[in-house]
Formats: C-alpha cells, structure tokens, sequence
C-alpha cells in the first residue's frame, strides 16, 4: 500500500503533462473533446486507433496533431488502391558497391504511423500491416526488423464512400485498440470555426505546435499504468460485458479475449487519464463502447431493424449490474 502516495504524487506531474497537451489540441481543434481523450487513452494503453469520420471532420488533423505533441518520429502513408505492400513496409535494393542487398525502410517504420483512408487499399496491402500491428516487428526476406517501445498506428477511414474502398477484415479490426466516431460539430462549435478563420488571429498553424510530451515520458507514463488499482469485482465486470455480446441474439459474432484485455488496459488509462491511480466502474462503461463496436457482428434482423453496433454495445452494457 506504500506505493499509492508516491504513485499519485507522479499522477499529479503526468497529469499536467496530459493537460498541456489537451489544450494544445484544443487550441488547433474545436470540440471533439471526446476523441481527443480516447485518443490519448488508447495511445497510453499501447493500442492501435481506428478512427471514422466524414471528410472535413479533423481526422487526419487529429492524429498528426497527437503525433507533433509527443517528440517521437512520424510518418504518413496515404493507403490509395494502387499501393503495394512494398510501398508500405520497404523494400531490399541490390547495392552494387558492396554487392549485397541493403533493405531500405518504407512509411511503417516511426514511432507513430497515421494510415490514411486505410480502407482505400486492398486486401494484400491491408494484410502487410498485420504482422506490424500485433507484434510490433516486420519479415522481410526472411530479416525480422523491430520497431520501437512506442510504435502506434493512427489509422483513419471514411464510413459513407463505398466505391474504391476494401472493407477492413475482422481479424484486423481486432488489432485496433478502439475504433472511435468522429462527428459533425455542433452548431457552436462550427460558429467557434468559422469566427477562428474568420479573425486569423486566433488561428494556430500545426507547424506552430511544439511538443509538451517527451517520447521517455510517454513510455513512462505507460510503466505507471501497471500500477493502476483494479478490484476484483471489476475485472468480473468487464468479463460479464464481454460475455453479454457472446449470448445476445442480436449479436452474430460476440468479442474475444482481446477484446476483455482491450477493455481492462483502456479502462486503466483512461482512469490516468483523469489523474486516478483506481478504476471505477464508470471508466469501463466509458471505454467499452469504443472497444466493442467494431469486434461485433450484428445479425441481419438487428440490422434490418437499424441497430448500429455502437448501440447493441450500450444495451448490453446496461444489462449488466453495475458492481458497487
């Protein structure tokens, strides 16, 4: 128990941290509270990020926002139906010099990755990042190259266009962490858009953000997240969720495993995220609609009766009694 006075005292310095990097979130984008926070949730919880939207959304804008606020190496690829696998992971050159073959690394080796339109490419380019995804390391040639303590992929898709896209397996879509919604700003919010461009003065430009989080820190924060206290009961919680999507009728393929691991490490970083070193019930119920919505397969009567995952997830969650 000795732990917990000098675990909240980082908390309170980590928290500051995580503060300073909202606002300077919010100083470039208006609203999307709730995205930025799973966002950095799932960063803090080592997971991979699927994030849906309509285009002009901040998406795109959203991720490499993240990227430039944490001091670590970035990259882009645009995922276009064209692309190659090589294109993406790199590619061996024979090096006449040395007369051996030199590997030659693509857009997949950074700290953080943003894949944009990860929908638009197919299936054999899709598949190159399975490997990268799960295990944090790429074969080529029969050569393993690892990648870093760090390594996230930001991925965005666009959920209306239908034509020229390749729909994401399920295998793959279990390999997100999350997958959040981004949606249209309210009425507000756009007014705040419009009088920022308007005026220009309170305009910040991405090349004027400066990083607030060191890539150490980052890491570090992740090693606290070990520490986060979670009750029995909670655990038997999250597994009673995950069980609900097993047995409903509305529910052709329910969560695995991963998806209770998924949501007891969200849980645990969103509980940092608020400066807890606990988590409530509260934290899971927050988390699991973002875990489970894109690991669920609905039947076709829950469809026809325009269910969405999203809120199958909710009446699920609320079938469960809430633990005290």
């Amino acid at each position: 128990m000795e732990e917990n006075p000098e675990q909240r005292m980082d908390l309170t310095r980590f928290t500051e941290k995580i503060e300073a990097v909202k606002s300077a979130i919010a100083s470039v984008i208006v609203g999307q509270e709730n995205a930025v926070d799973l966002v950095l949730t799932a960063i803090l919880a080592n997971g991979h990020v699927l994030i849906e939207g309509v285009p002009g959304v901040a998406k795109t804008l959203l991720a490499r926002l993240v990227a430039r606020l944490v001091d670590a190496d970035f990259s882009r690829v645009q995922f276009t139906p064209d692309l190659m696998p090589s294109d993406v992971l790199g590619t061996t050159v024979f090096n006449m010099k040395t007369s051996d073959f030199d590997f030659h690394q693509g857009p997949i080796f950074a700290d953080i990755v943003l894949v944009d339109e990860i929908n638009r490419a197919p299936a054999k380019t899709q598949a190159a990042l399975f490997e990268v995804m799960e295990e944090r390391q790429v074969s080529i040639d029969g050569t393993t190259h690892r990648m870093g303590q760090l390594y996230t992929i930001l991925a965005t898709q666009n959920p209306v266009e239908q034509e020229g896209t390749y729909k994401l397996p399920e295998a793959q879509l279990d390999r997100f962490l999350m997958k959040i919604t981004m949606d249209y700003p309210s009425l507000d919010e756009e007014v705040d858009i419009l009088r920022r461009h308007h005026t220009n003065t309170s305009l910040v430009k991405l090349d004027d953000v400066k990083p607030v989080l060191a890539k150490e820190e980052l890491l570090s924060l992740r090693t606290l997240m070990e520490k986060v206290f979670v009750e029995h009961t909670l655990l038997r919680y999250i597994a009673l969720i995950v069980q609900q999507t097993r047995t409903s009728k509305s529910v052709y393929l329910g969560a695995s495993p991963r998806a209770s691991v998924a949501m007891l490490q969200a849980s645990k970083a969103y509980a940092m995220l608020r400066g807890r070193d606990f988590v409530t019930p509260e934290d899971i119920k927050f988390v699991a609609p973002y875990v489970l919505q894109h690991r669920l397969i609905l039947t076709a009567e829950a469809e026809m009766e325009g269910f969405s995952p999203v809120k199958i997830t909710n009446r699920l969650i609320d079938k469960v009694e809430v633990p005290k």
